[in-house]
């Protein structure tokens, strides 16, 4: 079958190859045939090691597809159904999915992510977070896949597989946004875009986009951003929505760089809130002196997964989306043709990894 694999940390370089193979699923196993995978950044950033992935590995890990084959003792879904990709799949069992933390669970990811599902001429493959949606093909555990009804198109269950779940979660579960409060984001990319409508769905009032790029500003005004501004514009329009000394009630890093944490920070209010989305580099560190860390009273908080459960989490996103008040087909458009998917994979060959959907 076909794949894109990434063969040397470090070399933003991805090679497809027409010979790569794959497991048959063992017990409690699925294998499915992938139908639509998003280009996430981080699967730039475990090219680049940001983070941490073995090569060589299967990129991808936003994908949707259709269930072929199953294990001994599969019994959540079957041959036929329609999954979504969980990259981070709770066991059901630990402390964290009992206690109502599931995104945090690693029982299972742990495993899959040291795993090679994949082999090419006899040499094992991993697949990046797990999984490795880049190919036609592949098998995971039961329990990371989520069943959605057949009448939702591959391309939406993609995108729900991380970057929607990621962004909008970190807005209505990480950060919980109250209606009528003001709002920044730093990053309009694809998870920047999707917490622009997650604070949007929860009835933020203000909506501040911050990007370099003037394109991005301006989808983030089409998916819900009531203002788009550079960096160094930042100031004013604070100033404007909140008040000479005021601050935003929520802020949310879409990035993961240490300049960019720190302004998040420094953007919330004294007694607000900063929710970093961004998955930044191990290497690389963020600085806070101990007086501001009392006395300011803001909430620094980590967002993994859009602290999200799938197994419900994907069905409120399906529901949010036929409902109209998340649009996600805009997030498609915006973002590229769907029938230049060879394009896309043309692009990836000489390392200009974007927000993208591939279809097979």
């Amino acid at each position: 079958m076909r794949a894109a694999i990434f063969n040397e940390v470090g070399k933003e370089v991805i090679d497809i190859y027409d010979d790569v193979e794959v497991a048959d699923p063992g017990p409690g196993e699925v294998r499915l045939k992938l139908h639509a995978a998003g280009v996430c950044h981080s699967d730039l950033s475990a090219m680049n090691g940001t983070l941490p992935q073995p090569a060589p590995a299967v990129l991808g890990h936003e994908g949707a597809g259709e269930i072929i084959q199953v294990g001994e003792g599969v019994d959540q879904v079957a041959v036929g159904d329609h999954v979504i990709v969980a990259w981070n799949p709770p066991c059901g069992k630990c402390a964290a999915c009992l206690g109502g933390e599931a995104n945090l669970c690693v029982e299972i990811f742990f495993n899959i992510a040291g795993s090679a599902k994949f082999s090419r001429g006899g040499e094992p493959i991993f697949g990046f977070a797990g999984t490795g949606t880049f190919a036609e093909e592949m098998v995971l555990p039961q329990q990371g896949v989520v069943k959605i009804p057949n009448d939702v198109p591959y391309e939406i269950g993609a995108l729900i597989g991380c970057g929607v779940t990621t962004g909008v979660g970190a807005a209505l579960n990480t950060a919980k946004v109250k209606p009528g409060s003001s709002v920044v984001v730093f990053g309009a990319g694809g998870v920047g875009i999707a917490a622009i409508q997650g604070a949007r769905i929860a009835g933020a009032a203000e909506i501040v986009a911050v990007d370099m790029v003037d394109s991005k500003l301006k989808d983030a005004l089409r998916f819900g951003a009531t203002m788009g501004v550079k960096p160094d514009e930042l100031g004013t329009a604070n100033a404007e929505i909140n008040g000479p000394a005021g601050g935003f009630d929520y802020s949310f890093e879409c990035i993961g760089l240490p300049e960019t944490i720190r302004a998040a920070y420094d953007a919330a209010r004294r007694g607000g809130t900063a929710v970093i989305v961004g998955a930044g580099s191990g290497a690389k560190n963020v600085e806070f002196n101990c007086f501001e860390l009392f006395f300011m009273e803001k909430k620094l908080l980590g967002s993994y997964y859009g602290s999200a459960d799938v197994r419900t989490e994907f069905s409120r996103l399906i529901r949010l989306w036929k409902s109209g008040r998340l649009d996600l087909e805009g997030m498609i458009s915006s973002r590229m043709d769907l029938s230049k998917a060879q394009d896309a994979f043309d692009a990836m060959k000489k390392g200009e990894i974007i927000r993208q959907i591939l279809t097979f």
